[in-house]
């Protein structure tokens, strides 16, 4: 468990990484073969439809002791009484039930048929049930069905799209939903699994239940991606991955918890009760699970990647995230970069070159830098005044050529009169809040402090000296 749990967080916090969106094209390719195949199926075999859907006659004979060669057994009753125009499914539901079901029958014949199958298996008339199904609830059924899908297709297109705010994810989800039913259908035709009401309702399960695991696994990628484009250090591909990574395990684990209540349902299904309701449901929804977790993974959120990165804002995303990984982004350009080039580098610098640096920097930005004038300015009006300043700033400059250079937090310097001021040694204020600020005090109480021994400082300031 403890490994499980490492493997997860190393996939979740990016130290390890499997390369979906980057094998794209190979999950599409097994994803096409996968629907060429079931395609091919449903032409070629086209759907078992059940009783409900086909009409005809149903028998059920309960209490047999013997079941040996019951399918054989079955099917020359029927042929004997019921023509040979029938042709009968036999099945065995449990231990001792015998299904036969046939092409619709008439009256008389139904009766023949339930005496032949009593006298065949050796139980009375009373054992055998004979059912007619005519096909008129079979086409409801399949009407109201396809009625449903539709609303609900539509219903979740449009929630989606609102939800995620882009047409290309509600379409993504649209085309992994439509690859599940899709292939699970084509199984079922392949393998000639009969279609039943319970098969119907295990097909719209699996449309909730795929939707379900795209959604999660979408909101993680919208996360991931707002923020790469937020920042610029990684392409829409590379944060969809990366969001893929971080919900494997949950789906893989999600869908194993889903799949064995449901895989121990179909053994009970096949192996204890037989064909029948339960054993329909449950491998509808065994098929659609598995496919489920594949498609959510495998198709939705490559195919989302795929065509978000054909889109102008996201290849701009790429180039500016090559640029960084090659180091060739283009230089910042304003303010902070002439300051950053006007600043000494060295203890020898002169304090000429700054000012020229600053006096270009205020040509190209403006004045509305501290302590930066435009070299213009003292041939303006007021020239004497403004050579006056010049004078001073540069004297300060002097001053303070060899003292470090102080930037705010928006990256521009600060002037050398609004740096802030160090407190003398040995010199400290009130409290930790005032640790930093100059202690002022009058020269007389000052040197009388110093006089008495600082019998004139407060009890606080005696015990720091």
């Amino acid at each position: 468990m403890s490994r499980m749990a490492t493997f997860g967080n190393d996939l979740y916090t990016g130290k390890r990484s499997f390369d979906f969106i980057g094998q794209f094209k190979y999950w599409m390719i097994t994803s096409l073969v996968l629907v060429l195949l079931v395609l091919g199926g449903l032409a070629v075999r086209g759907l078992n439809m059940g009783i409900e859907f086909t009409g005809g006659s149903d028998f059920r004979i309960a209490g047999v002791a013997n079941t040996d060669n019951f399918a054989e057994r079955a099917t020359d009753v029927v042929r004997d009484e019921g023509g040979e125009a029938a042709a009968p499914t036999v099945t065995l539901i449990g231990a001792d039930v015998v299904r036969v079901q046939t092409q619709q029958l008439d009256e008389r014949r139904t009766q023949d048929v339930t005496e032949g199958l009593a006298n065949t298996f050796g139980v009375s008339t009373t054992d055998v049930s004979a059912s007619v199904i005519g096909p008129s609830w079979g086409e409801s059924v399949s009407r109201q069905a396809l009625q449903a899908l539709i609303v609900f297709l539509v219903l979740v297109a449009l929630m989606l799209s609102v939800y995620f705010r882009t047409w290309k994810m509600s379409l993504a989800a649209m085309i992994a939903l439509a690859h599940d039913v899709l292939i699970t259908v084509g199984i079922y035709s392949i393998v000639g699994f009969e279609i039943t009401p319970a098969t119907m309702i295990g097909f719209l399960t699996i449309l909730s239940y795929s939707l379900y695991d795209t959604v999660v696994v979408f909101d993680k990628v919208r996360e991931n991606t707002a923020e790469a484009v937020a920042t610029g250090r990684r392409t829409y591909s590379e944060a969809t991955n990366h969001a893929i990574n971080q919900t494997l395990v949950r789906s893989i684990n999600t869908s194993v918890v889903a799949l064995l209540p449901v895989a121990c349902i179909l053994v009970v299904g096949f192996w204890l009760l037989g064909p029948g309701t339960l054993l329909d449901l449950s491998l509808a929804l065994f098929i659609g699970i598995a496919f489920g977790t594949y498609s959510s993974i495998f198709i939705a959120a490559p195919l989302l990647a795929w065509m978000r990165e054909r889109e102008p804002g996201m290849k701009q995303l790429r180039e500016r995230v090559e640029a960084r990984t090659q180091g060739t982004a283009p230089p910042v350009t304003g303010p902070q970069a002439v300051l950053a080039a006007a600043a000494p580098t060295s203890t020898g610098a002169t304090t000429g070159g700054a000012r020229a640096a600053a006096g270009s920097a205020a040509q190209v930005f403006g004045a509305g830098i501290p302590g930066m004038i435009s070299p213009g300015t003292a041939g303006s009006g007021g020239g004497a005044t403004a050579l006056a300043e010049r004078n001073g700033e540069a004297a300060a400059d002097d001053a303070n050529a060899g003292a470090p250079v102080e930037y705010t937090a928006t990256g521009r310097p600060i002037h050398p009169s609004m740096r802030r001021a160090e407190p003398p040694r040995g010199r400290k204020g009130r409290g930790s809040k005032d640790r930093d600020k100059v202690v002022d005090r009058a020269p007389g109480k000052a040197d009388k402090a110093d006089k008495d021994g600082g019998q004139g400082l407060d009890k606080e300031q005696q015990d720091e000296r």
